[in-house]
């Protein structure tokens, strides 16, 4: 029986839960009558395959029931097989249940058969996607130049790999601190304009009135002041990347004559009358609601269009499982050769504070307190008072116990590696574990990381 695999039947007709019983000898079959024990045992067995009948009681002839238990079973397991089960006259809401997530919907009466058939079909595809995603995440690694660990960041470093060899204009959204740049340079780093120049421009830092001749360049006279010729930062970055940081401060006056140059590829300086094309990758970034800003009238609808060819979301920081103590151990090791310091690492207690912190700063502040903490401590070791941090006990409710402890398990694996920088053997130590065990953990978790002896 342990090793079958598992079935959810969610069937409130007695008839059928003997039926199901015992046509489906091939699996591991769990039947519950009602939705509150079908929430139970998902949580508790984890099937891969749920076959639901949308009448549940506490009506029968109503499937909002059934409907809300299919929405609860996808917000907790959003992987899992749903096979909806309806009467005759029911199709209307079997079509809904496949447009809200459900894999595939059958109408009674039932033939087991044919039902045999679609469960099956489903386990597989469900071995083929868990087969696929442990490939995944045995060859995925971050972007060089990105420190992370978590599953987030490996997708998002994957995306990056797919969109840097086009010349599709990319718009990064992300917090303030979260490396906009860092991943803007990185698109530039893989792409085929790598060895021409990356220009970064950051509209919030420049004057209104400065700004148009800065990115256009202007000609000589064209203003009080403008003794020569000189070229914008769009004329620099000819054949590279253009990276317009905090797009979402670009006064709409100049709105207009960036969407242009976008569609045309061309520009004019100030003063000038002459179109000057300009081969170039454009790359924007913005911490702000674009989608806020063009209902009230601040940002062009048509140029965000035209520049969000591909978005790429950055996750935050705090939602970045696992990345905290990691990027701050790398920190602490550079900022202590900077600032010629012997400090090995931090205490228990400040590991503990930087995984709860909340970091609304994101990776900005982290640099910045761990570079206050190496520069003023006394001590080889960094303690939560050289952070100036304090504990966040916000715990979020887990799925089931197994999945509290794999959690667990990854991050105090992550933590012994942050501690023995990559040692494996000294990480085995610290974790109480042989090699053997440990580089079983690592398969099963699909934790890649290079040993360093």
């Amino acid at each position: 029986m342990a090793d079958k695999k598992i079935l959810l039947v969610v069937e409130d007709d007695l008839g059928l839960q003997k039926q199901f019983k015992w046509s489906f000898a091939d699996y591991q079959t769990v039947i519950v009558g009602n939705r509150i024990d079908a929430i139970t045992a998902l949580r508790r067995y984890e099937p891969s395959v749920v076959t639901l009948d949308l009448g549940l009681p506490p009506d029968p002839t109503n499937a909002s029931e059934g409907l809300a238990t299919l929405k609860e079973i996808l917000v907790l397991a959003p992987s899992t097989k749903v096979i909806v089960v309806t009467g005759n006259d029911d199709r209307e809401n079997a079509i809904e249940a496949v447009a809200l997530g459900a894999y595939d919907f059958y109408q009674k009466p039932v033939d087991i058969d044919i039902l045999n058939m679609i469960i099956k079909r489903a386990f597989q595809l469900d071995d083929l996607e868990k087969e696929y995603l442990t490939l995944r995440k045995k060859t995925a690694e971050p972007l060089s130049g990105i420190i992370a660990s978590c599953q987030k960041m490996h997708e998002l470093s994957r995306m990056i790999e797919k969109v840097a060899p086009t010349n599709v204009t990319t718009l990064l959204l992300g917090e303030s601190g979260t490396g906009k740049e860092v991943l803007a340079r990185a698109i530039h780093g893989l792409s085929d304009r790598s060895k021409h120049p990356f220009v970064a421009v950051n509209c919030a830092a420049i004057p209104e009135t400065l700004l148009e001749s800065e990115l256009f360049g202007y000609e000589k006279g064209a203003f009080t002041g403008a003794a020569q010729q000189t070229k914008g930062k769009i004329e620099y970055a000819n054949h590279g990347t253009f990276f317009l940081d905090e797009i979402g401060d670009l006064p709409f006056p100049l709105q207009a004559k960036l969407l242009r140059f976008m569609q045309e590829r061309t520009i004019e300086r100030v003063g000038g009358r002459q179109e000057i094309p300009i081969d170039v990758r454009i790359i924007c970034a913005t911490h702000q609601n674009l989608q806020g800003l063009i209902d009230n009238g601040q940002f062009r609808g048509d140029l965000y269009y035209r520049m969000s060819e591909i978005t790429i979301n950055i996750p935050p920081l705090r939602e970045r499982d696992g990345d905290a103590i990691v990027i701050a151990m790398a920190l602490l090791k550079r900022f202590a050769e900077i600032n010629n310091k012997k400090v090995k690492g931090f205490s228990k207690e400040a590991i503990a504070a930087i995984e709860t912190y909340p970091w609304p700063g994101n990776i900005r502040e982290l640099e910045n307190r761990i570079k206050r903490a190496v520069i003023m401590t006394d001590d080889n070791m960094i303690g939560v008072d050289d952070l100036e941090l304090e504990k966040n006990t916000d715990i979020s409710l887990p799925f089931n116990l197994k999945e509290v402890r794999e959690v667990a398990e990854t991050i105090a694996i992550k933590r012994a590696l942050a501690y023995s920088e990559n040692n494996i053997s000294n990480a085995a130590k610290i974790l109480g574990l042989t090699r053997p065990t440990l580089y079983a953990l690592f398969s099963k978790y699909g934790i890649q990381v290079a040993d360093v002896e």
